[in-house]
């Protein structure tokens, strides 16, 4: 790892566009926890079964814990993001694929942290949503949708990292 190169990537649009999103998701849970705070009952869900059923309840101050483990992954995904040659690859690691590594590496984590923000984000609403009495639990969708798009786009990336570039 450390005869790794290291390399200053450059973001593309599409890098860009998910580190504004993901920064802009973040603002937005704050919002709708910190707006919605004092209309919340003492007793709130802080737990979901697999069926997304509430089974665990506690005091309204958990519901500040989505926001907060949210922006904490955030943030040290952003910093981890920063130093691509300190990431585990499924490849050896050389001059001539690092760039595209790299570039691949980052863009996956800059996906996921993105994720993480939206499905705490859904969490925190669907909570909020609950004490309401406006819907009931997280449905049975959450779940499969969360696996879904952490290990989907996850696998896409493992897979392209994976593939020789053409005309090599």
């Amino acid at each position: 790892m450390n005869e790794r190169p290291k390399i200053k990537l450059e973001l593309t649009t599409t890098d860009k566009t998910f580190e504004i999103l993901g920064w802009v998701s973040i603002l937005a849970i704050w919002v709708l926890t910190i707006t919605n705070y004092t209309n919340l009952p003492d007793t709130i869900p802080i737990h979901y079964n697999s069926s997304g059923e509430a089974d665990g309840f506690g005091g309204k101050g958990n519901i500040l814990t989505l926001p907060l483990i949210a922006t904490v992954l955030f943030v040290g995904m952003t910093i981890l993001n920063k130093f691509p040659h300190v990431l585990n690859y499924p490849t050896n690691i050389t001059e001539d694929n690092a760039l595209r590594q790299y570039t691949n590496a980052t863009r996956m984590i800059r996906y996921l942290k993105f994720i993480i923000v939206v499905i705490f984000g859904l969490i925190a609403f669907k909570t909020i949503r609950n004490v309401n009495g406006q819907t009931t639990g997280l449905g049975v969708w959450f779940l499969p949708l969360t696996l879904g798009l952490i290990f989907i786009p996850m696998t896409y990336f493992i897979v392209k990292s994976l593939k020789k570039p053409r005309g090599k």
